[in-house]
């Protein structure tokens, strides 16, 4: 059953209805046909959304305002043409409820992965990591690269900052940050730059670097592709 938690930051009945309610017919009709209203994906606590004072949102992507299709493992059961957004700065997966209209978090400890936006998250228990040299907390990563070797994860969060313009006026808005790891067999590292990807794959360095080379791969020009062609070449070459 959906709980309500209370607020967290202060409602606005108005912003609710653009930031929520937006594109639900279509979004919810398949999620209807595919699950009943006694779906145990019904279960989480009501979403409060924030005050209209903090200028943008606290979604990923960064322009998502709307209810998206997605596809989500739940209490070990997968749910699909769920419509869904994700809340990084309080790092939730938020879902809507049969009703149209009610916007409920799901348990975090409940999803094992969730795509949407063609995007694939994975969630991770910080207490159950034996070998973890680059200090990850538990929640949810999206997966750059996941392969039989190596992984790279994208860790998506948000925070709120306040700045004073020249007017004087206190201005309150979101700040998203993003944060990268590789796991190379059992052990994750935290890595940051070209050098830092290639330190951890140093078995395999000059052919990488040549591999770089040869396909014009610049790392400052698109790092998280860089990193994905990186570790999916270096896993071609260990099987």
């Amino acid at each position: 059953m959906v709980v309500s938690t209370g607020s967290i930051l202060a409602q606005s009945s108005q912003s609710d209805s653009a930031y929520l309610h937006s594109n639900l017919a279509g979004v919810m009709s398949n999620f209807n046909k595919a699950i009943g209203q006694s779906s145990r994906l019904y279960s989480g606590h009501e979403y409060i959304s924030y005050a209209r004072i903090i200028k943008g949102n606290a979604l990923y992507p960064m322009n998502a305002e709307t209810w998206e299709q997605g596809e989500v493992n739940y209490d070990g059961i997968v749910y699909e043409n769920v419509p869904m957004m994700y809340d990084i700065y309080k790092d939730l997966l938020v879902v809507l409820l049969y009703n149209h209209f009610s916007a409920y978090s799901l348990v975090s400890e409940k999803v094992h992965d969730f795509t949407f936006w063609g995007r694939h998250f994975v969630r991770i228990d910080a207490d159950s990591l034996r070998n973890d040299k680059a200090g990850i907390s538990s929640g949810f990563y999206e997966q750059l690269y996941g392969g039989n070797k190596v992984e790279v994860l994208a860790r998506r969060s948000k925070s709120i900052q306040n700045s004073t313009s020249q007017a004087t006026v206190l201005e309150t808005f979101f700040s998203e940050k993003n944060d990268y790891y590789i796991r190379k067999g059992s052990v994750y590292y935290k890595i940051g730059s070209k050098g830092a990807i290639l330190d951890v794959l140093k078995d395999k360095k000059p052919v990488l670097q040549k591999y770089m080379r040869d396909n014009n791969i610049k790392y400052g020009n698109d790092p998280e592709a860089a990193m994905a062609a990186l570790a999916n070449y270096y896993d071609h070459l260990l099987n």
